[in-house]
């Protein structure tokens, strides 16, 4: 390793805490050398993390921080330093006047992104530790190591703009404040969607009788639109051999969303097969043959994480394909007993329609330029797409 990378850094920080020692790594495999252990969350484990060095998006690079006591690792975290210059655009759904503003300003003050978490997923991905470590030891250590990558790349010629940490629930806000995250902006944005699978529900039918009557209807005339419809699990070899056709669906739904801050490499599906085998699952629908549209799923202990999906618009709307999509997620989770479905921010009336249930979860965001970090809780809430959507309850 050269230069600032790999080197430690001892300090006390900001909650009277005991030192923290931390290194920043460039590769995934420094922080995980032979001999360490692969953290129980699969999103910051070693194969995942290789996903992210092959096929990482294009205006994306990752940072990978190792906490060690006595030489030791102890905890480790993710940071993706992310260059929205290098986009297009944000999203072409919404074309108005706010939307241009906004686009004007992430481009002119807040373009260069680090975050401290996984910004391609919804939840709490940015660190582990060991259960013997105060779990504000480390939250407090992410702040100073934040800050050393943000010298690492100014000295390569690439100032930071923003610094957000995500996405956390209500249980760690309080470790986070008391670890020194009080003076930084405090934001929520969209909700988490979560189904938690009750322990009665053995089969599919299990679900659908716990519906009311009005959202039983919905299940059975869902069905009845995706007569035709062949659904199945694509293979190494077949996600690269409909890799063109993958990537065209994901990208038509991705750039009709109201906003992105990055986008797929077009081998990032076959790189998750690759490293991580039968717990990355992309299933193809099929109409007369033609690949019309695709999900992924992540099999991540008992929980089963929603990933990225594709459709063909027209096909979407006449076959009801999206809302097909989650009934299968469920339906694949009860046959395997998950205990839990992620499904992730966006679609929120719909996924709630099917039984999921908004998780609010919480960011920190801290600007470099101290006036604009001093306007933060006003111009962030007006920059935010703007959320209006009726929570849907179709249990009995």
């Amino acid at each position: 390793m050269s230069g600032f990378c790999g080197r430690s850094f001892l300090f006390r920080n900001f909650a009277a805490l005991e030192p923290v020692a931390y290194k920043i790594f460039e590769t995934s495999r420094e922080l995980f050398p032979d001999s360490a252990e692969s953290p129980e969350n699969l999103f910051l484990s070693k194969n995942y993390l290789q996903v992210l060095a092959e096929s990482a998006p294009e205006n994306m690079q990752c940072f990978y921080i190792g906490f060690y006591a006595d030489e030791k690792l102890i905890g480790g975290a993710l940071a993706q330093y992310l260059n929205l210059e290098k986009l297009e655009s944000f999203g072409d759904r919404d074309r108005c006047f706010k939307t241009m503003v906004r686009d004007f300003l992430f481009h002119s003050f807040s373009s260069r992104v680090l975050f401290i978490g996984n910004n391609m997923l919804t939840g709490q991905n940015a660190f582990f530790h060991d259960v013997s470590v105060d779990r504000k030891t480390i939250i407090a250590s992410l702040l100073p190591a934040a800050d050393a990558i943000c010298k690492l790349l100014a000295d390569r010629n690439q100032k930071i703009h923003l610094i957000t940490f995500k996405d956390f629930g209500p249980n760690d806000t309080k470790h986070f404040e008391e670890a020194g995250f009080s003076n930084l902006y405090t934001f929520s944005t969209q909700p988490n969607m979560v189904l938690d699978i009750p322990e009665n529900w053995k089969t599919m039918d299990d679900y659908v009788s716990a519906l009311n009557k009005k959202y039983r209807d919905q299940y059975k005339r869902a069905l009845k639109k995706a007569a035709g419809i062949v659904c199945r699990e694509l293979n190494l070899p077949e996600i690269i051999l409909f890799e063109d056709q993958l990537y065209d669906l994901y990208d038509h739904v991705a750039r009709n969303a109201p906003f992105n801050t990055f986008f797929l490499a077009k081998n990032h599906f076959e790189s998750l097969k690759k490293n991580l085998g039968e717990a990355f699952m992309l299933f193809g629908y099929f109409k007369e043959d033609a690949l019309i549209g695709f999900k992924t799923i992540i099999r991540n202990g008992c929980v089963l994480d929603t990933y990225f999906l594709g459709y063909d618009d027209n096909v979407q709307k006449e076959h009801m394909l999206y809302l097909n999509m989650l009934y299968d997620m469920i339906s694949f989770a009860i046959s395997n007993t998950f205990t839990q479905i992620v499904f992730a921010r966006t679609a929120l009336e719909i996924k709630s329609s099917v039984g999921a249930v908004p998780k609010e979860v919480f960011g920190f965001m801290k600007h470099r330029n101290k006036f604009i970090d001093s306007l933060l809780p006003k111009i962030f809430p007006r920059l935010e797409p703007e959320l209006i959507w009726q929570q849907r309850h179709p249990f009995k």
